[in-house]
């Protein structure tokens, strides 16, 4: 389809351009731009006759063969495919221009051979009346052949200016559009105007109905010529700014794919690639993000991207830490495979930092077959302890039910740490350093061989609110290892299951309860028919 368009549609417009410009010129200088005085009216138009008609017999051809080897690179690029050569990019992108070149060439050509003629054989007013018609008639062929065959040649642009930079080339831009509109729709008829002018001045016999022909001619040349061209300049101008303004608005919604098809070489599509280098970068930017967030957690990558000036050191912080803590991993390295267990740990750690991620936590550091949370740094959390017992408490049922073949033992603790940079100017990562992150670690150990393996300190608890802390028990107090003070201990309350209505029906079938209900009755109305027919005896006990 792009063939056909490059060769034949563009052809066509060729051949309809060229044929609106004769009868431009055939029209005013019949109709509307009044003759000289002249002796024999008659052969002077016979003679231009034959000049008009037979032109374009010797120019035809000549713009055919001509055209058809300009235009012989555009062609085979697009047939063909692929990436095209400097010749192939250059036919490209100056083809409008060489084109509009080369019909006004051979307009120019036609006109002066016409003025010389009239000038050689009649009078040199006349000359100057033909030279001015053709002016205007080469005008507008050549605006529409330029505006349409860039138009037309746009995807064939496109395919170019995705490989190649548009600052290469230098072609009419916006203001060589505007001021070529310009001419063809105002100075071109307003000159035809004043020389219309200068002529009945320097005439006085012109008659006025001409003259009146000749002014509404010119005048509403000026009218229409210039509402389409300037409509076609404005066009070429507009469609790219509005496609570069609807990708803008994709960006805006978030959308990053987000492209717009370069086919303008002048500033215009240096706007369009502009917008595509940009989007880019927002692209490379957002994945470094993403990679920098996947590393480092989203906290902390929004922390150093909106402080900028990253320092070494940190500032204490309140923050609830977890530590999750995987059993027998060097035995489970030992029976599988390092496949197995690589998916194996990737099934667990997704898990953790789900289960961590949905109780506004974030995952600190993987250390192996462990995994550091915590809850109230970088980002200040209301419930941080809260957080982190109902993340303890979800991770263990959820590790049992996703993951049985592993088995972990979590722990948790709160207080106080410094937060911040630690390492050196060359490398370093965002951390937490305090008693709580030992004693969650120590906790985890000890948890391994509780039936629930969830342990917390007291502290968490004393911390969280009482929604959260109500659902643990405290229990008996120990010396962790490493530590000089004990730790009282808190262990989740076991989940009770729910009895429903379904299954109290189910314990008392209803025949049953029909049967418990008529054995009830009997009693009573037997007590009852006792206490009628016998009286009571105070020394037998009923």
């Amino acid at each position: 389809m792009l063939e056909i368009r490059v060769r034949w549609v563009l052809l066509v417009v060729v051949g309809v351009a060229n044929v609106v410009g004769a009868l431009v010129v055939l029209l005013f200088a019949t109709f509307v731009v009044p003759d000289p005085p002249l002796d024999d009216r008659d052969y002077v138009h016979m003679v231009n006759a034959v000049a008009f008609f037979s032109y374009p017999v010797v120019a035809a051809p000549v713009a055919l063969l001509l055209g058809l080897r300009l235009w012989r690179p555009v062609v085979t690029f697009v047939r063909d495919g692929g990436g095209p050569d400097r010749r192939q990019r250059r036919a490209v992108l100056l083809g409008p221009l060489r084109l509009t070149l080369l019909i006004g060439a051979l307009w120019t050509v036609g006109a002066a051979g016409w003025a010389v003629l009239d000038l050689a054989l009649f009078t040199g007013r006349l000359a100057v009346k033909t030279g001015l018609t053709c002016l205007l008639g080469a005008a507008t062929t050549c605006t529409i052949v330029y505006l349409l065959s860039e138009r037309l040649l746009r995807p064939a642009a496109a395919l170019v200016l995705g490989r190649e930079r548009p600052k290469k080339f230098r072609l009419p831009g916006v203001t060589t559009r505007v001021m070529l509109a310009w001419m063809l729709g105002t100075a071109i008829p307003v000159f035809g105007l004043i020389c219309v002018a200068i002529a009945a001045l320097a005439a006085p016999g012109i008659n006025v109905g001409q003259l009146a022909i000749t002014i509404l001619g010119l005048g509403g040349a000026a009218l229409l010529a210039g509402v389409y061209v300037i409509y076609m300049a404005t066009r070429a101008i507009a469609d790219p700014i509005k496609s570069v303004r609807k990708g803008m608005a994709q960006v805006e919604r978030g959308d990053l794919r987000a492209e717009v098809a370069v086919y303008d070489a002048s500033e215009v599509g240096q706007l369009q690639a502009g917008f595509n280098h940009m989007v880019a970068g927002l692209r490379e930017n957002e994945r470094l993000r993403d990679l920098f967030g996947r590393h480092v957690g989203e906290e902390v990558a929004d922390l150093a991207l909106e402080r900028g000036d990253i320092t070494l050191g940190g500032e204490t912080r309140e923050v609830a830490v977890l530590f999750v803590d995987l059993t027998g991993s060097t035995r489970l390295a030992d029976t599988r495979s390092p496949d197995e267990v690589v998916e194996l740990l990737n099934r667990f750690f997704g898990i953790v930092v789900t289960v961590v991620a949905g109780h506004g936590g974030w995952i600190n550091k993987f250390e192996g077959d462990a995994a550091l949370a915590i809850f109230g740094a970088p980002t200040q959390l209301e419930d941080s302890a809260g957080g982190a017992l109902g993340a303890a408490r979800e991770l263990a049922v959820r590790l049992r039910a996703e993951v049985p073949m592993l088995d972990a033992g979590i722990g948790v603790s709160a207080g106080q740490v410094v937060a911040g940079y630690i390492g050196a100017e060359e490398r370093f990562e965002y951390t937490v350093i305090g008693d709580p992150v030992n004693e969650a670690a120590r906790l985890s150990d000890l948890a391994k061989d509780e039936p629930g393996r969830v342990l917390a300190s007291a502290a968490v608890l004393d911390l969280a609110h009482l929604a959260e802390s109500d659902e643990w028990d405290v229990g008996r107090s120990v010396t962790l290892r490493g530590r000089s003070r004990p730790t009282r201990l808190g262990t989740p309350r076991p989940v009770k299951p729910e009895i429903g209505p379904s299954v109290r029906r189910a314990r008392f079938p209803r025949p049953l309860r029909r049967g418990r209900k008529l054995l009830v009755g009997a009693l009573i109305l037997a007590k009852a028919a006792k206490s009628t027919s016998m009286p009571d005896r105070p020394d037998e006990p009923e």
